[in-house]
């Protein structure tokens, strides 16, 4: 781990409204998900609404093979919050993509419950943060708009995240036992912000 990842990390550890980092995935597989290659490649964003600045969605391509999933209404609606979310917080599209990709990888864009024997300790919501480890109440945290603002707060912790890749940033906040699973998720992260910013 090189110096500043690791202050970026102890950084974070010492957030006073996190208290703490979400321990990765919500469901751990025997075999990580493989990302083919780390390095960029071009991109095209999909949606053409105005107003949204493309070069902020995705500054240096896409890393790896990517994964794509349909949405329902309820996952739509996450969406949404996140980006309504993200607004609230001040911060720009760039902030909306890897915040939208980190859920992708999270939770699907699902607001999960407690998962019983399948949940990864005591991960909730579209982040699967953890009450334990001080990201606040489950009545907080299944809130999208909550869950939002306390992942991009540790976001804003980390020193050049803007200039991250989504796999990075989103590992820096998230500590998860599989780090470059969140590369995947980049292209239809910025594709739903495209969609979504402006609507």
């Amino acid at each position: 781990m090189n110096t500043i990842m690791r202050k970026s990390v102890l950084g974070i550890a010492g957030l006073a409204f996190a208290g703490g980092l979400a321990a990765g995935p919500l469901h751990h597989a025997a075999t990580a998900p493989t990302v083919e290659s780390t390095a960029p490649v071009a991109v095209a964003v999909q949606a053409d609404k105005p107003g949204v600045d493309k070069g902020k969605l995705i500054p240096h391509g896409v890393q790896g093979a990517q994964s794509r999933i349909e949405l329902g209404d309820e996952q739509t609606a996450n969406v949404k919050a996140i980006v309504a979310a993200t607004k609230k917080a001040g911060l720009d599209e760039r902030a909306a993509v890897i915040s939208i990709g980190t859920s992708l990888q999270e939770s699907k864009l699902e607001n999960l419950g407690h998962l019983g024997d399948r949940n990864d300790h005591d991960s909730l919501g579209l982040f699967q943060q953890r009450p334990t480890s001080g990201w606040g109440t489950p009545e907080q945290i299944t809130d999208p708009e909550y869950s939002t603002l306390a992942f991009l707060k540790g976001l804003k912790q980390v020193d050049g995240w803007q200039d991250m890749p989504l796999t990075e940033a989103a590992q820096t906040v998230q500590v998860s036992a599989y780090p470059d699973a969140y590369a995947q998720w980049e292209q239809q992260a910025a594709d739903l912000v495209a969609e979504h910013w402006n609507s």
